[in-house]
């Protein structure tokens, strides 16, 4: 398959190399790691062992051209981007992946490519870039794919099936929004308190019964906001959320690495759109509306 991924910090590049490796013909769209990764490749620690991996750089998208699958990874602030970045790699019968966090996405690429073409996920994973074409993992990783509208379809599983065909554990849904809340119940909190809590890292929250305290209150508030926006999230998995994060040890949120590299913080779509849309349904979220507005104040603005 031919395989786009716009957005190789991270995730993008773990991803890609992997389905690569497997066979793929993966091309990545590279911006500020293009010379490196061109003259050196990927370089990728994953839990001990570390592997250099050439791969297909490129600059524009045009000179990816149309793909079959093209996985976005994106951070959402660059949002504004994707009829630039994407709207190339998008022919007759390609798909549209995005893994990206939050809310929305995949409304603004279903409304660009058609919703019938988009696809969402979620990835669960310890994956940081560390420097330019350097990743580093300590753990085992989980893709969550649904269709942006309606049920898993055979497309959904087939894509799971070839993300696992690679050594990426993938599980074929049948409610995006129920994932991506979910995830959520992750994102908010630990991202969140990681940077307001005083810059610190995992295990430094996880140290503090505050801290803990607020971790639940916001868990909670999303809680009750999916559940009046139709998913059910089971306490079993709030306890899960805090559960591993205490096995993470001194890992670095995403979002927290933005915000010591002073780079814009993904607020709108971890934390803005999940406070709307509980809002919206009139579900009162005193905890998550003050985290929201602390990092506005905290973080660079987006775009």
């Amino acid at each position: 398959m031919k395989i786009a991924i716009v957005g190789a910090g991270a995730i993008g590049a773990f991803y890609g190399v992997k389905l690569a490796q497997a066979g793929h013909d993966v091309r990545f769209l590279l911006r500020g790691d293009y010379d490196v990764v061109r003259e050196r490749g990927f370089e990728i620690h994953d839990r001990g062992n570390v592997s250099r991996v050439r791969v297909s750089g490129h600059r524009s998208p045009e000179e990816i051209g149309p793909c079959e699958l093209v996985f976005i990874a994106l951070k959402t602030t660059a949002n504004a981007r994707y009829a630039e970045l994407v709207s190339p790699l998008v022919g007759a019968g390609t798909r549209v992946l995005t893994v990206q966090n939050g809310l929305g996405n995949t409304e603004r690429l279903g409304g660009l490519f058609g919703a019938e073409n988009v696809l969402g996920g979620v990835c669960y994973a310890t994956i940081n870039r560390t420097a330019p074409g350097v990743v580093r993992t300590s753990g085992r990783t989980l893709l969550w794919l649904a269709e942006s509208v309606g049920p898993a379809r055979e497309r959904t599983r087939e894509l799971a099936a070839l993300f696992s065909a690679a050594g990426l554990a993938a599980e074929a849904k049948d409610s995006l929004d129920d994932t991506l809340w979910k995830k959520l119940c992750w994102n908010v909190p630990f991202n969140g308190l990681c940077i307001a809590g005083g810059n610190i890292d995992c295990a430094e929250l996880v140290a503090s019964p505050d801290l803990v305290e607020l971790s639940w209150a916001l868990m909670r508030e999303l809680q009750s906001a999916a559940r009046a926006n139709g998913v059910e999230i089971p306490d079993a998995h709030l306890q899960k959320q805090l559960d591993v994060t205490v096995k993470c040890g001194a890992y670095l949120p995403s979002s927290l690495l933005d915000f010591r590299a002073k780079k814009p913080v993904e607020i709108e779509s971890i934390w803005g759109e999940p406070l709307r849309r509980g809002n919206a349904r009139g579900v009162p979220m005193p905890h998550l509306e003050t985290l929201y507005r602390l990092l506005r104040k905290l973080c660079r603005a987006e775009g």
